[in-house]
């Protein structure tokens, strides 16, 4: 049997893959690195107009960085976000999953497209009437509270309430798309698995327990680090509805990194910023897939 010569195994594929990969070298390589390069620079808005105003000044972002007072506090106000907004949104997504899958609901198609718009709205559209339900004196909640005798509440505008206000607003609107996933998961796992469970007499709580959770762990984890990486960029939800007020109570690290590169023009100190959270994500990202390996037994 004649094989082709290597240069043409080869070639064909490139020829068919040129077209994606420059276009992700344009927009995604090239200023990833141009933004790394720019991390190590003065750049501000006077190197815009003429590039060689900017100045290479090492590891100093990054320094001013790990001083700054207004960075850690944008950092526990993600972590804090993350941390609880995560776990919510898992737990949520989950129940509704096997509340759905199971066989006690009736037109679940129609739940599980109820449950899912919230996905496909546009955030800032979300974030805006969600800002009105927030509302101190016309708002939903506030409403909702006075029926059983609670005091009107300042949601936005109170520095212990505003973040937690934020995390719900944040898994109402992102449920719906694990659930999917955890759905899908869930149809994946042999439904011989749950019979032999009965027939030794487990219960419902044993198979959750036995059957469920460990089958769905690739599942898990694969939410958990989607999760994680989408609530670490934190931005739309603070920069509509509370500007990262009050008293920086909502700051998180991409509102830092939009108001020091775009309103303050540091564009170097943003771009510090920025690879910083990167390495935090890498970072948790290997760990959550250590912990799957482990998990798998691979």
């Amino acid at each position: 049997m004649k094989t082709k010569p290597f240069f043409k195994v080869w070639m064909s594929p490139t020829l068919f893959l040129a077209p994606a990969l420059s276009l992700i070298a344009v927009f995604f390589f090239i200023p990833v690195v141009a933004s790394f390069l720019m991390s190590f620079t003065d750049f501000d808005i006077y190197s815009l107009a003429d590039s060689s105003n900017a100045r290479f000044v090492g590891l100093e972002n990054y320094k001013n960085l790990l001083s700054d007072p207004l960075f850690w506090k944008a950092m526990r106000n993600t972590l804090y976000f993350v941390f609880i907004g995560v776990p919510l949104s898992l737990i949520f997504s989950l129940a509704t999953a096997l509340l759905l899958n199971s066989k006690l609901i009736r037109f679940m198609s129609l739940f599980r497209l109820a449950y899912f718009l919230p996905v496909v709205t546009t955030l800032v559209a979300v974030a805006v009437v969600w800002r009105y339900i927030y509302h101190p004196s016309f708002g939903l909640v506030n409403y909702l509270l006075s029926l059983i005798g609670v005091g009107t509440v300042d949601w936005l505008g109170n520095p212990k309430w505003a973040m937690p206000a934020l995390i719900l607003m944040a898994v109402w609107k992102n449920f719906g798309y694990n659930m999917i996933i955890f759905i899908a998961g869930l149809q994946n796992i042999p439904p011989e698995l749950y019979e032999s469970a009965r027939i030794d007499g487990a219960g419902k709580w044993q198979e959750f327990l036995h059957i469920t959770l460990p089958m769905l762990m690739p599942t898990t984890v694969f939410v958990s680090i989607i999760t994680i990486i989408g609530y670490f960029q934190l931005f739309a939800e603070p920069y509509v509805m509370t500007q990262g007020g009050p008293m920086n109570a909502t700051l998180s690290i991409v509102l830092l990194m939009y108001q020091e590169g775009f309103r303050w023009w540091r564009m170097g100190y943003s771009a510090s910023l920025a690879f910083v959270l990167f390495l935090i994500l890498f970072m948790a990202t290997l760990v959550q897939l250590r912990l799957q390996k482990h998990y798998s037994g691979v």
